[in-house]
């Protein structure tokens, strides 16, 4: 009897070792199938969604239901348009991130210069000078100060070169006169250092007596003095110093001043 109890025995535990074996062998089939990858065959297959349960023992082991992902579907022309439309939800990390704008270049544009405004004017836009003209008492010429206006003028040459302009030019009152020659001109008139250079015409020593020619000769010292009656005169004509005058040889001074001519030929 002990003999055939252990020969039943032996076929119980065999087939409990193998069914413990087809249960480990359809568990680690059902884990790599449910982990591997689809591929394109798997995809495109025709094969059910669902996979029927592997199983040793129908008896002894449940229906293990592996899950198949569906194929995904190719986007088509209105699939494209609705992806396009969905509006992109930023990360966190985007929405932080700071957005660097880059500097506009922008063209040079030509700039228009702007027109000089014109500068006020002063209230007296004029300025007068002396000029000298001479008028007959009783016999002998008696020199008359006038103030001229003139043009407003920076520098002493422009003034007195001014005032000469009027001199000889002749004078608009009548009650006074000028014993310079019609047509005597103005060469040229510096003012440096030193003095006043006064160069006429050759007009200046034609016609008239000695006291004509210290006239006209009182006329040119005074207005070449208006500005500073201490200054120094030295006068020419056609560019040459004058040494004589008319023809009694009246002698002038180089240079000359108010006090040598008021005390060689005074004037009243």
């Amino acid at each position: 009897m002990k003999d055939g109890q252990e020969v039943r025995r032996v076929p119980t535990a065999v087939i409990a070792g193998v069914c413990g074996l087809a249960l480990v062998a359809g568990g680690g089939i059902a884990w790599w199938t449910a982990n591997r990858s689809p591929t394109s065959t798997d995809t495109n297959s025709a094969a059910p969604t669902t996979a029927p349960a592997l199983s040793p023992s129908p008896a002894q082991s449940p229906a293990v239901i592996i899950p198949v992902p569906l194929p995904t579907p190719v986007p088509g022309p209105l699939d494209r348009t609705a992806a396009q439309q969905v509006p992109q939800v930023q990360t966190p990390a985007q929405q932080t991130r700071p957005q660097i704008q880059t500097p506009q270049v922008l063209a040079p544009q030509a700039i228009a210069p702007k027109s000089p405004q014109p500068k006020p004017l002063p209230e007296n836009a004029g300025q007068t000078v002396q000029v000298y003209w001479v008028k007959d008492a009783n016999g002998k010429f008696e020199g008359v100060p006038t103030k001229v206006a003139i043009a407003q003028a920076d520098k002493p040459e422009a003034t007195l070169q001014a005032a000469f302009n009027s001199l000889l030019a002749g004078p608009k009152n009548g009650t006074v006169s000028s014993e310079i020659p019609k047509g005597t001109k103005l060469r040229s008139l510096s003012v440096k250092n030193d003095g006043v250079y006064v160069d006429l015409s050759s007009e200046f020593t034609s016609g008239g007596g000695s006291t004509s020619m210290t006239s006209r000769l009182g006329q040119v010292i005074y207005t070449a003095t208006s500005l500073k009656p201490n200054t120094k005169v030295w006068i020419s004509v056609e560019g040459k110093p004058l040494e004589l005058l008319g023809g009694e040889g009246l002698e002038v001074a180089q240079p000359s001043t108010r006090q040598i001519f008021d005390k060689n030929f005074p004037l009243r």
